[in-house]
């Protein structure tokens, strides 16, 4: 059982408790009465702002929109008035560019082309908007004479500033200076940058708009006659200087570079100094023309729209090239009646301009290429003309060795060598330097099969095969003329001579290296047939040296008087032989001082020794032996000395 006191405690801290939470929900309930109160008081509140702000709503919103259609009237106001501004900006044109059009563009160019653009767009808004206005006739007929007047300044331009390549400029940008490891490109400029491009922007504009490709010829032909006009200037000047100042440049030499020529070779031998000119011309102005196209062909990729180029720059060569193959043409007719005429030597022309054109051939296809096939194959047939009537002349050449007649007339009275010999050795002289041309103008006539690859190896033996065919042609015509001389002796020294000057002819000049090539013997052939002639020429001391030997000597007892009159006779004989022989060959020719001083010495051995022989022999036969003895052993060696002598 809790005692009472106990539960009387308990009993007032729980009514305490129940008290202080009766307070608290007092409390609350206050708090929560004014609560819905303020609640009320804003829910009136916003109640009424809801209802003032729709109010407002309605009232604005139509303002707003009001608003707004005003702007949109007033943007469309602002729209119209602009481009009545513009439209009418149209029928003022005319008017406006008027002055400018007149004038014309020179000097203002970029102003001009602004004020074409102006017509044009009104011609354009005219045909879109109004076809029939006499105001599309008006804008018309300007844009026209604007684009007139651009077509008018485009020629004006190109011929006031076009102007051929001096010769020096041209000289400079086809030759080498075999000094100098990289060669230095001379660019050679046609028209000033500035005029360039204005002449550049004329030409876009009237592609663009003037739709109009006339320009295209007026570029080709004025630039065509300066092209054309530069290469004449080059020959004339190479004309004018090139004999006297002798410092020119000549390709028609081997170069360093194929396209580009070297400085001026030795003159051919034999050959006219105005025809060297000619041909040095000629080549000049072929590698000339190659430059200058392909100078031109750049400045016409700056000009002309790209679907044209080719065919306005096969145009604009035309003439120029036109007159080098007409001038080369001429070349061939003229070689073709110098062999009708037999003069060989003239053909010799063609050679070094046939080199030069061959050697030039892959720059020639690469400045045509894209031409017209007529345009790329001038070369080509010029080429083969001047191998057809270059191959005619060396097969004709060849048989005129072979059947030149035996005249006496002509034969060297001395037997020294014959026009003939020197002639055609100095015909095959000629050929060497141009023995890979000569070569390949002789397998240009060739059908065999083995021709067909026509290389170097195969022409150089048809190259061997038609000297060797020369030189047999010469050596049988020699023989057959010697035979005009009545003298076996002469003869005999006349073949010498002859067979000797080839033989050291070609030696001298390399030629020995084609003729072994098909006559692996050539030389030694040559040494024994002047060997055969010097044995020939010997024998004719027979009839001097017979007199002297024992076996003609009569056998009579010595000291008879018929001993010694045979003895007598035979001194005698000798003499007068020995007289007569020297006589005869003091007139005589050896040019070659070694063989001359050989042939001298061997038969000087030969007859002074018979001679010193004879007269130890028979030294007592007579009691006056300085009576019979006309000469002495040393006299006789100097008679022989003077043969062959024709200044003694």
């Amino acid at each position: 059982m809790i005692p009472t006191e106990d539960a009387s405690a308990r009993k007032r801290e729980i009514e305490e408790k129940l008290k202080q939470e009766q307070e608290t929900l007092s409390f609350i309930r206050e708090n929560m009465e004014k609560s819905d109160q303020l609640t009320k008081g804003m829910v009136s509140i916003l109640s009424s702002f809801e209802s003032r702000l729709m109010q407002l709503e309605n009232s604005i919103i139509p303002v707003h929109k009001q608003t707004e259609n005003l702007q949109r009237l007033q943007e469309n106001v602002d729209k119209t008035l602009s481009c009545m501004d513009h439209v009418i900006s149209y029928y003022h044109v005319a008017k406006d560019t008027d002055r400018i059009i007149r004038e014309g563009p020179t000097g203002r160019l970029d102003e001009y082309l602004a004020c074409i653009a102006k017509i044009q767009k009104a011609v354009e808004y005219f045909q879109d908007n109004n076809p029939d206005s006499p105001e599309l006739n008006t804008v018309k007929a300007r844009f026209e004479k604007g684009k007139e007047l651009l077509e008018a300044e485009f020629r004006s331009l190109l011929t006031r500033y076009s102007k051929p390549v001096p010769p020096i400029l041209i000289l400079d940008a086809i030759s080498v200076d075999e000094e100098l490891e990289v060669q230095e490109d001379v660019m050679l400029e046609h028209l000033p940058e500035a005029v360039l491009q204005d002449i550049i922007c004329i030409a876009g504009w009237l592609v663009e708009y003037g739709r109009n490709q006339d320009f295209m010829n007026v570029y080709f032909q004025i630039r065509s006659n300066q092209l054309d006009r530069s290469i004449k200037g080059l020959k004339d000047h190479f004309r004018k200087n090139s004999a006297s100042s002798g410092i020119l440049y000549s390709p028609a030499v081997q170069t360093k570079r194929k396209d580009t020529p070297t400085k001026k070779a030795p003159k051919r031998p034999g050959k006219d100094d105005v025809l060297d000119i000619e041909i040095d011309s000629y080549i000049h102005c072929i590698s000339a023309f190659v430059k200058l196209a392909q100078s031109e062909y750049a400045l016409l990729a700056e000009i002309i729209p790209e679907h044209h180029q080719k065919k306005t720059f096969d145009s604009l060569i035309q003439e120029a090239l036109d007159n080098l193959m007409l001038e080369g043409d001429n070349i061939v007719s003229a070689a073709r009646r110098a062999i009708m005429r037999h003069d060989y030597s003239a053909v010799l022309t063609i050679f070094p301009i046939l080199r030069h054109l061959k050697m030039n051939k892959s720059d020639f296809d690469a400045t045509l290429q894209g031409t017209a096939a007529s345009t790329k194959n001038k070369l080509p047939t010029l080429i083969t003309s001047m191998e057809t009537i270059g191959a005619k002349a060396l097969e004709e050449f060849a048989d005129s060795i072979k059947n030149d007649p035996d005249k006496e007339y002509n034969m060297p009275k001395d037997g020294t060598v014959h026009e003939l010999t020197s002639n055609a050795i100095l015909f095959l002289q000629q050929l060497l330097d141009f023995h890979e041309t000569a070569g390949a103008m002789l397998a240009s006539q060739e059908t065999s099969s083995s021709a067909s690859s026509y290389t170097s190896e195969f022409n150089k033996r048809l190259l061997s095969t038609y000297i060797c065919k020369v030189l047999g042609n010469l050596q049988l015509n020699l023989l057959s003329k010697s035979k005009v001389y009545e003298d076996s002796a002469l003869s005999a020294i006349f073949l010498h001579n002859n067979y000797n000057y080839i033989l050291k002819s070609l030696e001298k000049s390399e030629l020995i290296q084609l003729v072994t090539v098909t006559q692996k013997k050539a030389e030694s052939s040559y040494r024994e047939l002047i060997e055969q002639q010097i044995y020939m020429y010997k024998s004719s001391w027979v009839k001097v040296t017979e007199h002297l030997t024992d076996r003609n000597m009569p056998v009579f007892q010595p000291g008879t008087k018929k001993q010694t009159n045979r003895q007598l006779f035979f001194l005698q004989g000798f003499n007068d032989g020995l007289e007569e022989l020297c006589k005869i060959q003091k007139g005589w020719a050896i040019p070659d001082k070694e063989q001359r001083d050989f042939i001298r010495q061997s038969q000087k051995r030969v007859v002074s020794d018979a001679y010193r022989s004879f007269l130890c022999a028979n030294i007592s036969f007579t009691k006056n032996p300085e009576k019979y003895h006309k000469y002495r052993v040393e006299e006789v060696e100097e008679m022989i000395e003077r043969l062959f002598d024709t200044s003694a």
